[in-house]
């Protein structure tokens, strides 16, 4: 049964022109921008806090709690590679354009953002400037609240955020709410 599943598949595959393969996987990519964007903001600044606090504190080895976060992406790729190998073959490609959208953000962001690939350059210029200081920039914040910058390859102009990061240490905060006996 297997085999004949993973010969549908095959067949399948193979019937996409190289064309759909390629808008795929450019259309993951992009959309795992947005993804990515959406589970930093409301994942890892919300009920994800335990494992990504650690990404905002200084790191003390090799690896951080917040890396788990990579394997859950990894182990959620690897799912998406067997379902469309044996299942429905774009999911194969939408594992792919996933996996690259992984190493675009290994580099990026974990390599040259926080240099945990030592001797990278930092950027004086570009691009790479303006996603190094908006990354640097949502990192001022130390908690879950509160930051900017939830992107992890398309920043925001860092002037823009520093004037939202001012106005949000500029707003009270809002008093405790007193207690009746």
């Amino acid at each position: 049964m297997v085999a004949f599943a993973a010969n549908a598949a095959l067949r399948a595959s193979t019937a996409m022109s190289a064309l759909d393969k390629i808008w795929i996987v450019a259309l993951t990519v992009l959309a795992m921008e947005g993804v990515a964007w959406a589970v930093h903001r409301f994942v890892m600044h919300g009920w994800g806090w335990a494992w990504h606090e650690s990404h905002h504190r200084p790191r003390t080895g090799a690896f951080e709690k917040n890396d788990l976060f990579a394997v859950v992406f990894a182990g959620l790729a690897i799912l998406l590679f067997t379902l469309g190998r044996y299942g429905w073959p774009p999911l194969w490609w939408i594992g792919l354009g996933m996996t690259l959208y992984g190493l675009l953000y290994a580099l990026a962001h974990d390599a040259l953002v926080h240099r945990r690939i030592p001797g990278l350059p930092v950027p004086k210029r570009g691009y790479l400037l303006r996603l190094f200081e908006a990354h640097h920039l949502h990192h001022a914040v130390h908690s879950k609240a509160g930051a900017v910058s939830f992107g992890f390859l398309i920043a925001r102009d860092p002037a823009h955020l520093r004037k939202l990061l001012a106005e949000r240490r500029a707003r009270p905060q809002a008093a405790p709410i007193k207690q009746q006996a």
